[in-house]
């Protein structure tokens, strides 16, 4: 279970990223968050965000068009 829980579903690039990364700011090293989106860009854009910042991906998946990221901040 994920410490923290974004719901991004329904925003358009950038939006999910936004608030990703305004999620990931709140949390300690070590603690993970979870982004669901519905943005088809997503899955790239989490791979490189995650590449930049610093922090894992931990898992990402595709399920009937819904988006899952999950992220241990670094």
């Amino acid at each position: 279970m994920a410490d923290l829980v974004i719901d991004a579903k329904g925003l358009a690039c950038p939006m999910p990223i936004v608030k990703a990364k305004k999620g990931i700011d709140s949390l300690a090293v070590g603690q993970t968050m979870e982004v669901i989106t519905t943005d088809k860009g997503s899955m790239n854009d989490f791979k490189a965000w995650v590449n930049q910042s610093g922090h894992e991906l931990l898992e990402a998946k595709e399920e009937e068009g819904v988006f899952r990221f999950l992220v241990r901040k670094g």
